[in-house]
């Protein structure tokens, strides 16, 4: 896939690697969804390979990926079978302590080896400090990327030994583009809900996508312009959140409704902004709670609604 955000990552890691001294230690900080891992693969690559000695097509044996293992046997058979799987929430120190094993060796087939750690942000306490004593004291030949979407997670003497290579967001035409070259159409409503929603994060956006959110955005968006006298909008959003959503589809819901209100308190008149800043807090706080509670979706809905009508001009709220 082609980043145009990573323009300006490449140029600095292809001068890095032509210069007479690489730095061992990259930070790949942005939003998740910006294809830093896509960058993490193709950068270790060209790290390792050397002229005159044949590269494998398929994984590599001198890039080593760190990453979320099956959460348990049964899903570690998933994983094997190339079906979808649950993962760990964490990097572990034993896989860090493994890794480290490795690295008593020589490299397999040239005198680079590449260690992609994604997302580094996840790391357990004591791996991050396991993965502090390598970056200290790098081995010969060992280069270290680790892919973070929220680097103040990480120990600050992790990211000062690491070079940051930053990787911005898309803007609304390269989205765009991206979207519509992976769905193969153009549906304006659908992408203009994904491109509100995704924050110019091409996985977020991906993943609105795949939930099909345009009409509750629209209603969302009608919500915010002119209340709901009647209560019949609430319905409608009800009703299309559906009676059994799962908790990522919830999840999707109220960030779009974070999004679309986060944009409207930008965009619109300066009388309504405290308003929208207010449901915007109380919409953060209601996604933060959603997970831990079992909540009947159409109180939920209802609760979104209401946030959002509250929101509206002064003209619009009747009822609220």
């Amino acid at each position: 896939m082609n980043w145009p955000n990573h323009d300006s990552a490449w140029r600095q890691w292809r001068d890095a690697l032509a210069g007479s001294r690489m730095h061992h230690g990259w930070l790949l900080a942005g939003k998740s969804g910006l294809g830093k891992h896509d960058f993490a693969l193709a950068a270790a690559r060209e790290l390792v390979a050397e002229e005159g000695v044949p590269q494998p097509a398929g994984g590599h044996p001198d890039i080593l990926t760190l990453t979320h293992l099956p959460k348990d046997e049964k899903e570690e058979k998933k994983r094997d079978e190339g079906k979808p799987y649950e993962t760990k929430r964490n990097i572990s120190v034993a896989q860090i302590r493994a890794m480290q094993k490795r690295l008593t060796t020589r490299p397999t087939l040239g005198a680079r080896r590449a260690i992609i750690v994604d997302p580094a942000d996840d790391m357990e306490a004591s791996a991050s400090n396991a993965l502090l004593k390598s970056l200290e004291e790098p081995p010969q030949g060992t280069f270290f990327l680790l892919v973070t979407h929220r680097p103040a997670r990480l120990l600050p003497t992790i990211r000062s030994r690491c070079r940051v290579l930053r990787f911005p967001t898309l803007n609304a035409q390269q989205l765009e583009k991206m979207l519509t070259e992976q769905s193969g159409e153009s549906n304006p409503a659908a992408l203009e809900a994904a491109r509100l929603a995704s924050g110019g994060s091409f996985g977020t956006a991906v993943r609105f996508m795949d939930q099909d959110l345009a009409p509750i955005a629209a209603t969302i968006g009608t919500l915010l312009r002119e209340g709901d006298p009647q209560f019949t909008r609430r319905g409608e959003l009800a009703k299309l959140i559906g009676g059994r959503p799962d908790r990522e589809r919830l999840q999707a819901i109220l960030e779009l409704a974070q999004a679309i209100v986060a944009h409207a308190a930008r965009t619109g008149e300066p009388g309504q902004r405290i308003a929208l800043l207010d449901a915007h807090d109380e919409l953060v706080a209601l996604a933060g709670q959603a997970p831990t509670f079992n909540y009947d979706a159409g109180l939920l809905a209802m609760d979104i609604g209401t946030l959002l009508v509250a929101a509206a001009p002064a003209s619009a709220r009747a009822n609220v």
